[in-house]
């Protein structure tokens, strides 16, 4: 008699109904393991099966199975009954489809590429509170990608200098400072003071530009603490807030959306962690699966990357994720699946990462202008200074959208041409 039953979670020609879940996965299995048994493993382990037969079962409880189905090659499909999730609730969402079954000895390398979320399940989320409509209304831009810039040194500054810094980009030209990943609240720069300067010199350099400005100030901590920190942005008139969505997790991201909804403040959600897992083709969780799932949550605007710059990501991947963040309905291929989102609204993409102006042209060439453009380095290694480097930025998003080559620019711009001479069209690596 056999005590495995895995095989029962295999239904090749099964057709998942519209309410089902439905995930996307790459396996490899281990030796003497055929793919139908892997696909049979994962199925099971990641719903109602385990390593041998139960006497507990009844045709109720069978009927919570998840079936894979539509194997080719190394990937496969598996749908999901939806009363196997709590809606609303990400992270034991992820812990069913996305939990155990890496480490099972029956895969050599799993993938988890893309999840089709069905519309209960979406209706359960938030979703953006501004999308990208709501932020390009809070800043009054309307056609052109909207830029930002973190401080650099990204740490080190103590509040008074970066509030300086602040003040500087936006005077050349920067829409929204950024915090970046790792600056929370240290000893030589604290949240609290950092968030009074910087709002101060925000305010001074809105009155002097006629132009709005942001500052998108990580709150990351512990979730009260992050909650804590939201209202303080607020109080200072602050239209934003930044969170580390993968290391803060995905419970504490749900909590500060459930508050800014109430504060009235977008989300700018930064991906430190994601490669960790989404970088090995192999195993782990596509950017992809991560993106989406940011904007059921309800982050306003993610980043998905450059392909230019000096992280790495491919044009395929990052113009799946912009699709997948931004459109209505996304048509689902054989790599990626259908997604219909109701009216979960879409998220402003962010391009980042070794940026600098000479890059801009390939950036709206490839993501067009519903974009948040973040150049750092770009900014503060300019010859001549950060309000240059800022300025620079501007004229070469100006150029592209006057349709106007950046050498032909830089002839009557000295901020733009000095950049082009230390940089060029360089791509970091």
């Amino acid at each position: 008699m056999s005590i495995e039953w895995y095989l029962d979670f295999v239904d090749l020609d099964y057709a998942p109904s519209d309410r089902e879940l439905v995930a996307l996965f790459r396996i490899e299995p281990a030796k003497k393991i055929t793919m139908r048994e892997a696909a049979g493993r994962i199925a099971s382990e990641s719903s109602i099966g385990t390593w041998t037969t139960l006497t507990t079962m009844s045709p109720e409880k069978r009927r919570l199975m998840a079936k894979a189905y539509g194997i080719k090659g190394r990937w496969v499909r598996i749908a999901y009954p939806p009363e196997l999730f709590e809606g609303g609730n990400m992270p034991q969402i992820l812990s069913s489809i996305a939990g155990n079954i890496f480490g099972m000895k029956a895969v050599r390398n799993l993938r988890l590429e893309d999840v089709r979320w069905p519309p209960g399940m979406v209706r359960s989320f938030r979703g953006p509170q501004f999308g990208i409509r709501g932020v390009r209304k809070i800043f009054k831009i309307e056609k052109r990608p909207i830029t930002a810039t973190v401080p650099k040194p990204k740490v080190g500054m103590s509040s008074e200098e970066h509030a300086r810094a602040g003040y500087e980009a936006w005077m050349g030209g920067i829409d929204l400072l950024k915090d970046d990943e790792n600056l929370s609240s240290q000893r030589f720069n604290q949240f609290e003071r950092r968030a009074r300067l910087s709002f101060k010199m925000r305010d001074r350099a809105e009155r002097e530009t006629g132009e709005r400005k942001g500052y998108l100030i990580n709150v990351t901590a512990e979730t009260m603490e992050m909650l804590r920190r939201a209202r303080l942005v607020r109080k200072l008139g602050g239209e934003h807030v930044m969170v580390d969505i993968l290391t803060a997790g995905w419970a504490g991201v749900q909590t500060l959306r459930e508050e800014c909804e109430e504060l009235g403040l977008a989300i700018h959600a930064h991906r430190a962690f994601h490669a960790a897992f989404t970088r090995d083709p192999k195993h782990g969780m596509s950017m992809l699966a991560v993106a989406k799932i940011a904007r059921l949550v309800g982050v306003d605007q993610i980043h998905l990357g450059t392909v230019v710059g000096k992280l790495e990501s491919s044009r395929e991947e990052v113009l799946a994720i912009q699709r997948a963040i931004t459109s209505k309905n996304v048509t689902g291929n054989g790599l990626i699946l259908q997604q219909r989102w109701g009216t979960i609204k879409p998220v402003f993409p962010v391009s980042s990462g070794g940026l600098h102006p000479g890059l801009i042209p390939q950036i709206i060439s490839m993501l067009g202008r519903d974009i948040v453009i973040q150049v750092g380095g770009g900014v503060w290694g300019h010859p001549q200074g950060g309000r240059a480097g800022a300025t620079a930025v501007r004229q070469a998003i100006d150029a592209v959208l006057d349709g106007v080559s950046l050498e032909k620019r830089a002839e009557s711009e000295m901020e733009l041409r000095a950049a082009l001479e230390k940089w060029g069209y360089i791509r970091p690596k």
